[in-house]
């Protein structure tokens, strides 16, 4: 089931509470509904980490978590899916988020070379930042939207399939007696 694979990654909420960046929220991160892991959570919560995992901003899992806590989605899914963007995947998936921006501005690519640092980003703003910065938009709200769908389907497939199996062990433990 989705929500025992989720559970088995996901950060316990005393983790997430003792990040020193997300005490900012205080007493709002002790809803019990930021928490709770259902379907509604989870494809909320993959949706808002999703998005904010191309968005080459400082302090990611800040912004995850302030979209979320209002959401009522599940934030330590949230806040831990923006670590799909990492040092080690961001230069391959900022790369395609600058090749769907100059596609869809029609705009020549620049010749660039990556580097994970605030430095590089502000002067590579002025050549490559409109493609780039659309890229990322456009990539996050992909990514948010088939996150959310996703994670939907495949919860209520897997919701579907534990009903099949708990009717059919009824069905196999019933004895002559039980068939009147």
């Amino acid at each position: 089931m989705p929500k025992n694979i989720i559970k088995k990654y996901l950060p316990s909420p005393e983790k997430i509470k003792q990040q020193k960046l997300l005490k900012i929220f205080g007493s709002l991160l002790h809803d019990g509904n930021l928490w709770h892991l259902n379907r509604r959570s989870a494809r909320g919560a993959f949706a808002v980490g999703l998005f904010f995992a191309w968005m080459p901003i400082p302090f990611q899992m800040v912004a995850s978590a302030a979209v979320a806590i209002p959401m009522r989605v599940n934030l330590p899914l949230s806040v831990a899916l923006v670590w799909i963007t990492n040092p080690l995947t961001m230069p391959i998936l900022f790369y395609i988020a600058y090749l769907v921006g100059t596609v869809t501005l029609r705009t020549p690519m620049e010749p660039f070379a990556f580097e994970a640092s605030w430095a590089w980003l502000q002067h590579s703003i002025t050549t490559i930042g409109k493609p780039f910065l659309t890229g990322c938009f456009l990539m996050g709200i992909c990514s948010a939207i088939v996150g959310y769908f996703v994670i939907d389907w495949l919860w209520r497939i897997s919701v579907r399939k534990s009903q099949l199996l708990r009717a059919l062990k009824r069905r196999h433990h019933k004895t002559p007696d039980d068939k009147q």
